[in-house]
């Protein structure tokens, strides 16, 4: 029903007990007649499009009144809830998706109910300025408490909460910025089942006595926060313990075995990401039998990892990413008896030696990352894994071709391969990869033509083939591809899973933790390197075919690449004219066409472009008057421009006005731009580029392979100039010596 919520004759009815109006998209305020309902008992307008000062309802005269619920409307609620001051019988109050008010000062502070439910989640949008709702001090009866995703900014942790109320079962404070120490009450608090603490600014060490003051805890989450020390021991023998998450905090020790539950334990999620644990990795974990979610990815573990480790078959993700592990990469992990298995990320190890088929037979694996290890040889050739979507192999010192087996990933969404030594052309039976949406070669041995079947690969939205061998005509059939970003075209939500269903009941509800893969591309764009990753991944389109041997023209088709954000075409030897139909490409950011042999003018149609942040056409041939210097291109500098003599206007230093007299004509003993032959600058630029040159053996030899990379762009502009000074300089000796 899309309207108010007046009705007549509703006051009349005096004896109604229960009234259920929730998602019915009402709208307007509450009427001040529903205090006229004297027999009231439930309320619930949930769901709706309500608004107003709930204050000004007339809901206090409803005396009998037991539960309330206006959670999902646009209501006002005075945080001190005076409201319902007299309303003794009230046992149940959930406004969550509201919003907070400060109270005024006149009403009293003590009700005469007591809660057993109190929920008012996402009811802050300006930090701090409602306050916090002291009237909880005086409850003694909570069951249920949730004040999640507010901004109590400054408030000190409320560990009165638990000392007050015994019954408390659930509690929920995530991302409400409290601070202090994680204060336990003095006596046990049986009943506790679910503390959800993440998202804060609490500090200090998880108190040791927690499993006696807390014996029945199942759910602990403290994500986010600023926790030290290490898990209590007594973590080990809690058998009711089912999920714990203690990530991105500060925790630092040797984690032992015994700090862990054991083989029998209840446990089925366990994420201790992005701390500092370090010393070995507590194998007896791995055999848990009831674990199916682990996370150990961002610690300091280090060590061999012996190639017989194995997995329980209970095992759905396992994530030790980001750690100094060494050794082989284990057979047992990718063992094909595990069906649930569904993600493996090994990846920012130290692990060498070849991949195991077996990682690509997993029959329900869906996501394999293992880039940036020091893994070599060819692909896996055999391999049948019919439901593999994201393969990030990225980082390694893998050679040999991209083997036919990659035919059967029909449901492939993500392949990056960039960073190895991979080599020959891009097979034919690419188009079979139909579902393909992020696909990465940059930086490889990558040759011949790109296939025309390429093409027909519609959901592309990141195809990076930089740093190759590829050569001949630029495909016009690319223009197909549109390379618009949306979530269908992307990452399913960037594999944000919802554990398979299954979390952990509050409010009556299935909380669903998200288990946010690390599933990032590296992109050369707008002159520097990003990581893109989450929705930014998700909204990003790019096509980069930057350093290789390319000919010919930029087809003129490719202005119909309307969706894409980023076009990267430099260093290669490309010829003809810009294509005016660029001007179509509404929503690019970043175009490099620089270091080629384009030349003519550049389309003054451009200026349009008001989404460009980066444009680079230097060092071609270019002539003619420089775009208009308004829109985006009033803030492009010289370094856009240089390296085209023939082109002339602001930002550049020549004026297109400026005519040569014959007195100002340049004698043969004098260079093209006026002064004399600088031999000393020519040794000199040539120094310079010796000297870059050995700088840049060294960095092949002695830094990381992870940063190599990132040295060589650094040192490329220094490189570019090198080769200018030298061209120009070489080609006034010329002039010189005839």
């Amino acid at each position: 029903m899309n309207i108010l919520i007046y009705s007549a004759g509703w006051c009349e009815l005096k004896n109604l007990e229960e009234l259920y109006l929730s998602g019915n998209n009402l709208k307007g305020v509450l009427p001040p007649c529903l205090g006229n309902l004297s027999s009231l008992q439930v309320l619930d307008v949930s769901r709706n499009q309500l608004e107003g000062n709930i204050a000004l309802g007339h809901l206090s005269h409803l005396k009998q009144l037991r539960s309330l619920s206006i959670k999902n409307n646009y209501f006002q609620v005075p945080v001190s809830f005076g409201l319902f001051m007299n309303l003794s019988n009230l046992k149940f109050i959930a406004c969550d998706n509201n919003e907070l008010i400060p109270a005024p000062s006149f009403q009293p502070l003590v009700p005469k109910f007591q809660l057993r439910f109190f929920s008012a989640s996402n009811c802050t949008s300006k930090p701090h300025e409602a306050g916090f709702p002291n009237f909880l001090q005086s409850q003694y009866d909570l069951v249920v408490v949730d004040l999640s995703h507010n901004k109590f900014v400054g408030e000190p942790f409320p560990s009165w909460l638990f000392e007050n109320n015994t019954k408390l079962n659930r509690l929920s404070l995530r991302d409400t910025s409290f601070i202090g120490p994680l204060q336990l009450p003095q006596h046990p608090t049986p009943n506790l089942q679910t503390v959800d603490m993440s998202g804060n600014s609490i500090h200090g060490q998880v108190p040791r006595n927690i499993c006696s003051i807390f014996p029945r805890l199942k759910n602990f989450v403290m994500a986010n926060n600023s926790l030290t020390g290490c898990i209590p021991p007594c973590f080990g023998n809690m058998s009711s313990l089912e999920y714990l998450d203690l990530s991105n905090n500060h925790m630092s020790c040797e984690l032992l075995e015994h700090n862990l539950p054991t083989v029998g334990s209840s446990l089925w999620f366990l994420k201790l990401s992005n701390n500092n644990f370090k010393g070995r990795l507590p194998l007896s974990v791995f055999n848990m039998t009831n674990l199916e979610y682990l996370f150990l990815d961002g610690n300091k573990f280090a060590g061999q990892v012996s190639d017989t480790f194995s997995l329980a078959s209970s095992f759905s993700w396992f994530d030790i990413s980001n750690n100094i592990l060494s050794g082989m990469l284990p057979r047992g992990i990718g063992n094909s008896s595990i069906n649930s298995l569904e993600g493996i990320d090994l990846s920012r190890n130290h692990f060498e030696g070849t991949i195991p088929i077996e990682y690509f037979n997993s029959s329900g694996l869906e996501f394999l990352d293992l880039s940036e290890n020091n893994l070599s040889g060819s692909l896996p050739l055999g391999f049948n894994a019919l439901h593999l979507r994201y393969v990030h192999l990225y980082g390694n010192r893998l050679s040999g071709p991209l083997p036919y087996d990659f035919y059967n990933l029909s449901s492939l969404a993500t392949l990056d391969l960039g960073d190895n030594n991979l080599t020959g052309p891009i097979p034919n039976w690419i188009d079979t990869l139909s579902e393909l949406s992020i696909f990465v070669l940059k930086s490889n041995q990558f040759n011949g033509k790109l296939p025309h079947q390429l093409c027909s690969l519609r959901k592309l939205s990141i195809l990076d083939l930089s740093e190759n061998n590829f050569s001949g005509l630029l495909p016009s059939c690319l223009s197909n591809l549109n390379f618009t970003a949306s979530d269908e075209k992307t990452l399913d939500a960037v594999k944000f899973l919802s554990l398979g269903g299954r979390g952990f009941s509050f409010n009556g509800k299935i909380l669903l933790e998200e288990i946010s893969v690390r599933l990032a591309v590296e992109l050369t764009t707008k002159k520097n390197f990003y990581t893109y990753e989450g929705g930014v991944l998700r909204s990003m389109s790019a096509l980069d075919l930057s350093c290789n041997r390319f000919t010919g023209e930029i087809p003129t088709e490719w202005g119909n690449l309307s969706g894409i954000h980023s076009l990267n075409l430099s260093q290669n030897n490309l010829t003809g004219l810009i294509p005016s139909s660029f001007f179509n490409l509404k929503q690019i950011e970043s175009l490099d066409l620089s270091h080629n042999n384009l030349n003519g003018r550049i389309p003054a149609q451009l200026v349009e472009l008001t989404f460009l942040a980066v444009f680079n056409v230097s060092y071609n041939n270019l002539s003619g008057r420089t775009p208009e210097m308004k829109n985006q291109f009033g803030t492009f500098d010289e370094s856009s421009y240089k390296g085209n003599p023939l082109l002339c206007g602001p930002p550049l230093q020549n004026s297109c006005d400026k005519t040569e007299s014959p007195s100002a004509r340049v004698p043969n003993d004098f260079n093209g731009d006026g002064g004399f032959i600088d031999m000393y600058s020519f040794y000199a630029s040539f120094g310079v580029c010796y000297i870059i040159a050995v700088l840049t053996i060294a960095a092949v030899l002695c830094i990381n392979p992870h940063w190599r990379r990132r040295w060589f762009y650094f040192i490329e502009e220094c490189i570019d100039t090198c080769y200018c000074f030298l061209a120009i300089n070489f080609r006034k000796l010329s002039r010189f010596r005839r």
